[in-house]
């Protein structure tokens, strides 16, 4: 692994080393990469990006994590520093990889409008990782563009209780946090009774969502990786056993399918155009007949070693980005 500036603080764990990095002049990089604050370890795709994008465009890269950064106005522009104090000039393109679902709207989302305003293209563009951010808003957007979703209820401040008992809530369901990852807080419900017992143990943190059952497509979907306008990758992921879940986080089993459903793969890519999304990874379910319905859509996709596409077309995206070639450095 590359241990020049741009990946040392992504590795550097003690304190000694990271405070002497972060004094260290700042070249100006064109190209950046954003995760998460340590220790969070980043996807094991990210960091393929992250080789590729440095390989790519060379001392022109660069890669930051949320936290190594201090952000102000400074005599009427925005500005950026290190926190040692040393000035970090505007990228012309920052890739995001940090999970919408855990970015704090006071915190990371503040740092993605200020690089924007600074005049920064971002991939993906800030209001697309917040319309992916809520799973309810996600299919609000999707259903005005007359993408087919399963039918669902949500609400704002209504007692679960209440909810349960509304006439338009059916089960069985699909129960989801408006917030939430790599199939975490997800499980069917296979009647209200079932729901009414597990009601106290829910999380109310957030509102839950309540979606139709697509038994077509109980324990497999389909991922596919749409990157500006074009899909690169697909496969269909299916659960072991019988569970409900078909996330590769929960030991799901991946097959590669590229090209072998094109309805798809057009649904999944008019999805991305409906959310702003340059990069998506759009999760469909089997309906009947060679029918489709979207499950969800991700602003951070995770993809395999074996997706080789894809990495290719995000490079090629960051390079029509940033316009006329120039020397890498």
């Amino acid at each position: 692994m590359v241990r020049a500036l741009t990946f040392g603080l992504l590795a550097a764990t003690d304190r000694e080393t990271r405070s002497q990095m972060e004094h260290m002049t700042v070249q100006e990089a064109d190209v950046w990469l954003l995760v998460r604050e340590h220790p969070t370890v980043p996807l094991a795709s990210t960091l393929r990006l992250a080789q590729a994008l440095k390989d790519a465009h060379g001392s022109r890269f660069a890669l930051w994590r949320t936290d190594e950064l201090v952000l102000g106005v400074r005599d009427g522009r925005l500005v950026l520093y290190t926190l040692g104090g040393a000035e970090v000039p505007a990228p012309k393109v920052v890739c995001v990889r940090q999970m919408p679902s855990s970015m704090h709207e006071a915190r990371e989302v503040t740092l993605l409008r200020h690089l924007e305003r600074m005049g920064a293209t971002m991939l993906n563009p800030v209001d697309a990782h917040l319309a992916c951010r809520n799973k309810f808003q996600q299919l609000q957007a999707l259903a005005l563009a007359g993408l087919p979703v399963p039918d669902t209820l949500s609400y704002a401040n209504a007692p679960l209780e209440g909810v349960l008992h509304s006439p338009h809530f059916e089960a069985p369901c699909v129960v989801k946090s408006v917030w939430g990852s790599k199939g975490r807080e997800v499980f069917l419900a296979s009647d209200k009774r079932m729901l009414h017992d597990v009601q106290g143990n829910l999380s109310q943190q957030v509102p839950l969502l309540f979606q139709d059952y697509v038994h077509h497509s109980h324990g497999r979907d389909l991922r596919v990786v749409v990157v500006d306008g074009k899909p690169v990758a697909a496969q269909i992921r299916t659960s072991r056993g019988d569970t409900l879940k078909s996330n590769l986080a929960k030991g799901g089993q991946a097959t590669l399918c590229a090209g072998h459903y094109p309805r798809a793969e057009e649904l999944a890519v008019r999805a991305a155009q409906a959310l702003g999304l340059a990069v998506a990874g759009v999760d469909l379910l089997f309906g009947p007949d060679d029918t489709f319905v979207i499950c969800e859509v991700n602003a951070v996709p995770g993809w395999r070693p074996e997706m080789t596409d894809v990495i290719p077309a995000i490079t090629a995206q960051i390079a029509r980005a940033l316009g006329p070639s120039r020397d890498s450095g």
